[in-house]
């Protein structure tokens, strides 16, 4: 009988590749509840398969973005080149007065970079978006502005997001996230990404 790679080779094949997921977001505080939300999508897509990287924490201090610059810093260059490799993308921003923070704005800014490429901006990748806030109300709006930039630099918004309210009862700083149980939300986020990536280069 054949087995499930003989029958189906080109599945096997996608399952071989293992392509890179890159996530970006968090902020400066140490264990902010949207890194740790990241951590955990990222977690999820390298038992996917997945190689991951993440730009976080002070990797987000970065200088304002200026097309006409003619020099980057070391951590914009690592970023850039992070977004050229990959095959897929994750974000994930606190909401800050109803939208993404500042810090994660200025990153993606940084896409502009790659205007040029054969891959221009985020063409042909899935991007993932996750949103923390203390709150229920800005997690719509910061989903949504998060979303149409991704539209805006030509990726694929994933069908499924997450958001969390940081107020609910049952988040809780010291179980969320456990990686011994693995959020529905991320697991569901990070298989859409990966499942897109290896489909995208199941075409070449």
């Amino acid at each position: 009988m054949a087995t499930s790679a003989q029958a189906h080779p080109a599945a096997a094949a996608r399952s071989a590749f293992h392509p890179l997921i890159v996530g970006i977001g968090g902020t400066t505080s140490a264990n902010s509840s949207s890194e740790r939300a990241l951590r955990a999508a990222l977690a999820a897509a390298e038992r996917y398969g997945a190689v991951t990287e993440i730009v976080t924490g002070q990797d987000l201090v970065l200088p304002m973005y200026a097309g006409d610059a003619t020099a980057r810093s070391e951590v914009a260059q690592r970023l850039v080149g992070l977004l050229r490799r990959s095959d897929g993308i994750i974000i994930a921003s606190p909401a800050y007065h109803g939208v993404m923070s500042g810090l994660v704005k200025n990153a993606l800014d940084y896409v502009e970079d790659l205007r040029s490429d054969v891959r221009v901006y985020l063409d042909g990748r899935a991007v993932g978006s996750i949103v923390s806030a203390a709150g229920p109300q800005a997690i719509g709006t910061t989903l949504g502005a998060i979303r149409s930039m991704i539209h805006a630099l030509r990726g694929w918004p994933t069908p499924n997001s997450a958001a969390f309210n940081t107020l609910d009862p049952a988040f809780k700083s010291d179980v969320a996230f456990d990686p011994a149980k693995p959020d529905f939300q991320l697991d569901l986020l990070a298989r859409n990404v990966v499942d897109f990536a290896r489909m995208k280069a199941a075409q070449y």
